[in-house]
């Protein structure tokens, strides 16, 4: 394999994994893939290293990759000269990650394994200031895994994840649109959101029954809303409320939420919003205005910022 050269111009001769590679390495830890960690494992060389460049990683990104798995895409991203922050749940593979790395020609110093659950990362779990999120994310928490990382690191400005081609559909569609949702509209508080292509069930062991789908969110600089917890959870709130029942009105959506209909098209109306208009229809603005409109409303339950 030629030498590839990363930003800086330091030689890299990181040999990527092959199908027989992910194999030998499932059959020497007795892997059998979990379907309920969403555990397809990627053994296309050209797949990981069209995500890593659709990404733009360079050099000098710090990059969080959820789910590393077996070390495809994690060598696709050390092979840049970036540094890997992988978070992963399985306790086997966390252990094997950083000798799969070491022995494919990779610097096992820019990789750091965090042995966790992503639902319930932390920002302080990951030690200094990522700059990029870039996974094959676990196709059943991909929602939530994305919209957790976004929330616990300001740091990281670009997204390129792969998730299921439904999901990507959801996170991408445009307000009106018969996929727009809840994912479509809290991706989009974060960052601009875009598809970024597809992928063929060819590329994974074992093969899944479905298209995969690459997404990328680039961080608002100054989305002019606010961005601190408690606000976003308001906000989140609401949406998680106006999509709960598609067919009603935002009106008879919020009802609940505010105490009445008649409370509900008030705010509606203050914010601008016709309230016989759906939650499909709104953008993230119209969403963001009612928020804050709706600071002393009391509400009903405890706000779920991570439901997709």
């Amino acid at each position: 394999m030629a030498d590839l050269q990363c930003a800086d111009r330091r030689p890299l001769t990181i040999r990527l994994l092959g199908r027989t590679d992910i194999r030998e390495l499932a059959d020497e830890l007795g892997l059998r893939p979990r379907k309920s960690w969403g555990q397809n494992f990627v053994h296309d060389a050209n797949t990981v290293r069209r995500i890593v460049a659709s990404a733009g990683i360079t050099a000098a990104d710090s990059v969080v990759e959820v789910g590393p798995g077996l070390g495809s895409l994690t060598l696709a991203l050390l092979e840049t000269g970036a540094t890997v922050l992988a978070v992963e749940v399985d306790p086997v593979l966390a252990e094997r990650l950083p000798h799969t790395v070491a022995a494919h020609g990779a610097e096992p110093a820019r990789l750091t394994v965090i042995h966790r659950d992503v639902l319930t990362l932390r920002g302080a779990d990951l030690p200094g200031a990522p700059t990029a999120l870039v996974a094959n994310l676990p196709y059943n928490i991909a929602v939530p895994a994305l919209l957790r990382v976004l929330a616990e690191c300001p740091t990281v400005r670009t997204v390129l994840v792969m998730v299921q081609l439904e999901v990507a559909e959801r996170l991408a569609a445009e307000p009106g649109g018969r996929d727009y949702g809840v994912p479509s509209v809290k991706a989009r508080y974060y960052g601009t959101v875009r598809r970024a292509g597809t992928v063929s069930p060819s590329v994974f062991w074992p093969v899944p029954r479905v298209d995969s789908g690459l997404v990328r969110i680039d961080r608002h600089d100054d989305p002019g809303w606010p961005t601190d917890p408690e606000f976003r959870d308001r906000l989140f709130a609401l949406i998680d409320v106006a999509f709960a029942q598609r067919r009603k009105t935002v009106r008879n959506a919020l009802s609940r939420w505010t105490g009445s209909t008649e409370r509900a098209a008030e705010l509606l109306t203050a914010a601008g919003i016709d309230p016989s208009a759906r939650g499909e229809t709104l953008a993230i603005t119209d969403f963001v205005r009612l928020a804050e409109l709706a600071a002393d409303e009391p509400g009903t339950g405890e706000p779920q910022p991570g439901r997709p």
